[in-house]
This record gives C-alpha cells, sequence and structure tokens, in this order.
C-alpha cells in the first residue's frame, strides 16, 4: 500500500505531542512464549517512525507473544523515556506495593486479549478492576466487538475505565445498525470508556478495505461525532497481525479523513491521550519537536 501522503507531509500536520496510543515492541533479546511467530519491532526502528510521522508520546502495549513477562515493555518504555506509558499484563493478586513501584515506572493499564491465548481473559477482569482502579489505570479490553451484547451488562459494573482496541474488534465486519455496534455505543455512553480509531485492517472487519477503508470510516466519523471525549488513536505498529504490515503513514493519513476539523483532531491525538494516561507537558520525544 502506497502512502497516501508523504511522511513529510503528516509530519507537518501533526500537534506537537502527539500520541501513539497502541503499539508494540518485539526483540528477539527477550525469550518469546513457544510457537509463536513475532513480528520485528525494536525500539530503534519505532523512534524513526515516531520522528518521521511527529508521533511525541506512545503507549507500549505487552505482545500476546510474551505473556506475562513484561520484561521487554518495561525495558522499551526505559529506551523511550518519560514519553512512554504503558499497559502490561500482570496477576490480579499483584500487590500494591508492586502496583505502585509499576505506576512509578509509567505503568496505567493491565491487558485483556481473548481473541488470542496465552494472557488475561474474562474471569480475570472483575477482580483486576478492583485491584488497579484505584490507581486510575484502565483496563485495556481486545476481544471480538460481535460479543458485546452479551457482555454489556458486566462491562458496566466494572468499577474501572475500560479502553476498547481497534474500533472494537469487529470480526468479519459491521455497520452501525448492527446489534453489537449499538451495544459499543452503550458501553460509551457511561463516561468511562474510550475507543481507539486503529487498525481498520485487522480480523477482516473492513469490507471495503484499503486504502481509506471506508465502511470503518464511516463508523470512526459517527464515534468521533457522537464522542469526541472518548475517542484515541493508535498505529499498532508493528502491525502483528497481518502478513503483509500496512505503511504506518497510511494508518495516520486515515485520521485527516476522519475528524471533522484540527481541533478535533487534536484533540484526538493529544489532549485525550494526555488526561488518560498521565502525560506531562515535557514528557514528549525531543527528536519530535521542530
Amino acid at each position: 500500500m502506497n502512502a497516501i501522503d508523504s511522511a513529510e507531509e503528516l509530519r507537518q500536520r501533526m500537534p506537537i505531542g502527539a500520541c501513539d496510543c497502541h503499539m508494540h515492541i518485539y526483540d528477539q533479546r527477550f525469550q518469546a512464549r513457544p510457537n509463536v511467530v513475532m513480528r520485528v519491532g525494536p525500539v530503534p526502528i519505532y523512534r524513526e517512525v515516531c520522528k518521521s510521522l511527529g508521533i511525541g508520546r506512545m503507549v507500549v502495549v505487552q505482545p500476546v507473544a510474551y505473556g506475562f513477562d513484561n520484561a521487554r515493555t518495561l525495558d522499551a518504555m526505559s529506551q523511550l523515556g518519560c514519553a512512554a506509558r504503558g499497559i502490561v499484563v500482570i496477576e490480579p493478586e499483584t500487590s500494591a506495593l508492586e502496583l505502585q513501584r509499576l505506576h512509578a515506572l509509567g505503568l496505567r493499564g493491565v491487558r485483556h486479549m481473548m481473541i488470542l491465548p496465552g494472557g488475561l481473559g474474562w474471569d480475570s477482569m472483575e477482580a483486576m478492576a478492583h485491584s488497579v482502579g484505584p490507581l486510575g489505570w484502565n483496563l485495556n479490553l481486545q476481544f471480538d466487538g460481535h460479543q458485546l451484547p452479551e457482555r454489556l451488562d458486566f462491562l458496566k459494573t466494572l468499577p474501572v475505565n475500560l479502553v476498547i482496541d481497534h474500533i472494537g474488534s469487529f470480526h468479519d465486519g459491521v455497520n452501525q445498525e448492527d446489534v453489537a455496534f449499538r451495544a459499543l455505543l452503550a458501553l460509551l455512553d457511561t463516561g468511562r470508556v474510550w475507543i481507539k480509531l486503529s487498525a481498520p485492517y485487522s480480523y477482516r472487519m473492513s469490507r471495503s478495505g484499503p486504502p481509506h477503508f471506508e465502511d470503518i470510516g464511516r463508523l470512526a466519523r459517527l464515534l468521533i461525532a457522537a464522542y469526541p471525549k472518548r475517542c484515541l488513536w493508535a498505529s499498532n505498529w508493528p502491525h502483528p497481525t497481518e502478513a503483509i504490515p500496512p505503511d504506518t503513514a497510511d494508518m495516520l493519513s486515515l485520521l485527516d479523513r476522519w475528524p471533522p476539523d484540527v481541533k478535533a483532531r487534536t484533540r484526538i491525538l493529544v489532549d485525550k491521550p494526555c488526561a488518560l494516561y498521565g502525560f506531562g507537558e515535557t514528557d514528549i520525544l525531543p527528536s519530535t519537536i521542530a
């Protein structure tokens, strides 16, 4: 897929401190789970992506490949410095002292991944919510969005912020009239749920496909219009679900087609991530400041 706009054009339009709210780091120095295929994605390569596109902040999400071993994610955050926050995979029984230590390192949430095995699932969610909620952390959820109607009441009861991955990860497509998408809107109505505008290519979610993913774009525009304070942007770099990964510049170009104006774009890229993940004004990669 050729970039819709050049990286330089995208960089010129990026507000200072723009945040990539979902990306992964893979490094062969760290032991992965058996029989897991890893995509090459070390910190130096991601830094170049940030520099070329003007991404000044990022949220490092623990990959499925490393299970409960968060060493790779913590190492990546250390390399990226104050510009990074992290989402990890931990046991619900993790002590309050350990949670405080992780919070001081920049951790801001726990990943529950129900699409692939090897991590946290539905059964641990309530206990985890009570454990990390007092810190202001979120539960970062990825599951087939078509399960939302049956899970909606349960998710509403959780005493914690929720962040839903990849526009709901509706496998094999969805439209705004589907009961599953209406359930997503009901969840956003709670005022403590955020949605990532990311990875429209994943899980065959888009039927119209690249370069513009028009069907998913219609849903993204609806979400931005109805829930302007609940939308985040993410690259999903290095696009681990795809045999042929898309150009990250293409994914960022989509954001130019979705928000109605520059103000909305800045809210998605800067204001909401800063509030949700606790970035300070100066917590920015120096290479992205003109």
